[in-house]
């Protein structure tokens, strides 16, 4: 399964139900990066995506996005082959 990191706040609501949505589809482990602790990885997050909000989803090397990317990947079946592919 292709490692899942997760750019991430201590406190962040989505952040908690993407990782929920990719535990019940079977990741183990979500290496989680919080931007709240370490102000300099929030300026990695927002180099490598664009963007400046949590969640920040990474399945491989694919950046999937945040909450609302990750649900519709999942709805529209592309979620599991991402996290699958070797």
């Amino acid at each position: 399964m292709n490692k899942v990191i997760m750019y991430s706040t201590q406190v962040c609501p989505y952040c908690q139900m993407a990782e929920r949505l990719l535990k019940s589809r079977g990741v183990e482990h979500v290496e989680k990066v919080l931007i709240d602790k370490d102000p300099a990885r929030r300026d990695e997050m927002m180099t490598r995506t664009g963007r400046r909000t949590v969640p920040q989803v990474f399945i491989g090397e694919t950046h999937v996005g945040g909450y609302d990317d990750l649900s519709a990947l999942d709805r529209a079946g592309g979620l599991m082959p991402l996290l699958e592919a070797a």
